[in-house]
């Protein structure tokens, strides 16, 4: 029986990432749920009763998610890694952020603007930012190069600006702005961020890594 609950959940979470990526945070219904779930009517809210605790469910759901799959990356770096290599890590994430991966981001957007006023959420989203600020210092020593907190911090900012400018802005200005170039995009964000903790020579020196 507790094995059937915790699916219920995961379904249920599932489910109303697809609604809230789909119909933003005002179309975050119990019906919507119940419909994209495919469960009788009154189902998502016998599990959570208000929409705060919807949005908290979603925000827990896809914060163990994330924090898992970036412990289980920085656990298999290899020793051998490449600073080359870390620039297409970066760019494969922002191909998924506005690809394959592009439901779990507008929803993740759609939570920063929740966790403005919801505690919860906000506690969520900044366990996700650090598993990223960490992930990115790791990385970083492993290739032999610095990168201070401030400057992974303001690498996951400019990630995260960058995929919301390329789903939300017209094709023509992302076109302009180069943020159709992911391998390009992230090489300039990874040099902005290694500024924080070297010297300017020394990013000018690495940047066409």
């Amino acid at each position: 029986m507790t094995q059937q609950r915790g699916n219920r959940r995961e379904l249920l979470a599932e489910a109303a990432i697809e609604v809230l990526a789909k119909e933003g945070g005002r179309g975050l219904t119990h019906r919507a749920i119940d419909r994209a779930a495919r469960v009788p009517e009154g189902t998502t809210k016998n599990y959570y009763p208000n929409r705060s605790a919807l949005f908290e469910a979603i925000a827990h759901y896809l914060a163990e998610r994330h924090t898992a799959a970036l412990e289980e990356l920085c656990d298999q770096i290899p020793e051998d890694l490449r600073p080359e290599e870390v620039t297409a890590l970066y760019a494969a994430m922002l191909r998924r952020m506005s690809g394959s991966a592009q439901t779990q981001f507008l929803a993740l957007f759609e939570l920063h603007l929740e966790g403005v006023r919801n505690p919860e959420v906000r506690k969520m989203l900044g366990e996700i930012s650090r598993a990223n600020v960490d992930t990115a210092v790791r990385l970083h020593s492993a290739v032999g190069r610095r990168i201070s907190v401030r400057g992974a911090g303001l690498l996951d900012a400019g990630m995260l600006g960058v995929a919301l400018a390329t789903l939300s802005l017209p094709d023509d200005l992302v076109g302009e702005l180069g943020f159709g170039d992911p391998e390009a995009t992230s090489r300039a964000l990874l040099t902005l961020a290694r500024a924080r903790g070297e010297s300017s020579l020394e990013v000018l020196r690495d940047s066409a890594s």
